[in-house]
């Protein structure tokens, strides 16, 4: 996982939107959070300046003291809600996913539209904080990442065989 400035953050490397809202999140990433383990992921809306989402679950979200946003919106924390579709919060909006063992999520048209993404787009994936990771569609931090001359991997489509 290269850091690509000094002092910066880490990135696990880029993800293709395919032409489906498929998207393969990569397995460092996946690992470390443990974002498979419940089969169903939230997904917030990423700063203004990196835009995209963010990624996490129920597990890390929580008891954290973000842990307020599920009981607030009891159709996030019971998955009652449409997959895909956002809610707004306090600045922020929030929706689930379903999510694969190997870490692939689809993004319903709709959720694309939302997030302003559309397929072919490269997503950087970066570690965030110790309760989720955002996978990033612009600004400085895509910049240097594009100017990096070292190996950021790429993950585009699902894995054929995860374990």
């Amino acid at each position: 996982m290269p850091q690509i400035s000094k002092g910066g953050k880490f990135i696990f490397g880029r993800s293709i939107i395919q032409p489906d809202g498929g998207i393969r999140l990569p397995p460092q990433a996946v690992r470390e959070y443990g974002i498979a383990a419940e089969e169903k992921v939230y997904l917030f809306t990423g700063s203004k300046s990196t835009g995209g989402f963010c990624v996490t679950r129920r597990s890390l979200l929580e008891p954290s003291r973000l842990g307020h946003i599920l009981r607030d919106m009891p159709q996030l924390l019971a998955y009652t809600a449409p997959a895909g579709t956002f809610f707004p919060y306090k600045g922020r909006s929030y929706c689930w996913l379903p999510v694969s063992p190997c870490g692939d999520l689809r993004l319903p048209e709709e959720t694309l539209r939302y997030l302003a993404l559309v397929p072919g787009m490269s997503l950087l994936s970066i570690r965030s904080s110790d309760i989720a990771f955002t996978m990033g569609a612009k600004g400085p931090l895509l910049e240097r990442a594009d100017a990096y001359e070292g190996d950021i991997p790429i993950y585009a489509g699902p894995e054929p065989l995860c374990g």
